[in-house]
């Protein structure tokens, strides 16, 4: 596989996985997430699909530049694609806590193990291809964003 096709497999795969994620919030952001009391900084709903999709592609770039090392580099970018999987499947797993279960602490419990395996990626991809840990810095931020969010949701609403 060359670098172009490793690149939209990833992007492809993390958009998957973000439009997937959306099922479960869909039904929750019109029944119960207008109930919540949210804080004075939360953003318009309409603002999260097109900032997760960016980040999607990021992630998906960044992960594919990594995958394009493995044949110099296998042990190492084996060891960061795993960070990168554990990432996102953790992502996934905080739309379901706080939508699908409707658990503001749950989720928030599971975003600090998020934003510590994000991190953890950032760094090994970073050894691999500054470029790529470069592209999740943003996905970081975001997360950094989100965490207080779900924290101050869980906190007006306990």
């Amino acid at each position: 596989m060359n670098k172009i096709t490793r690149i939209l497999a990833v992007v492809v795969t993390c958009l998957a996985i973000g439009y997937f994620s959306g099922i479960v919030t869909r039904s929750a952001i019109t029944t119960w997430y207008p109930i919540l009391i949210k804080p004075s900084f939360n953003p318009p709903n309409w603002i999260f699909a097109p900032v997760w999709s960016m980040l999607y592609v990021m992630m998906g770039v960044a992960a594919g530049l990594v995958w394009d090392r493995i044949e110099a580099e296998k042990e190492v970018v084996k060891k960061a694609l795993v960070f990168f999987a554990i990432q996102l499947a953790l992502n996934a797993l905080w739309s379901y806590l706080f939508f699908g279960l409707h658990n503001p602490m749950l989720a928030g419990l599971e975003i600090i193990v998020l934003w510590l395996m994000i991190f953890e990626t950032y760094i090994q991809f970073a050894k691999i291809n500054k470029i790529a840990g470069y592209l999740l810095l943003p996905y970081l931020a975001w997360v950094s964003f989100a965490a207080v969010l779900n924290g101050s949701i869980w906190w007006l609403n306990k």
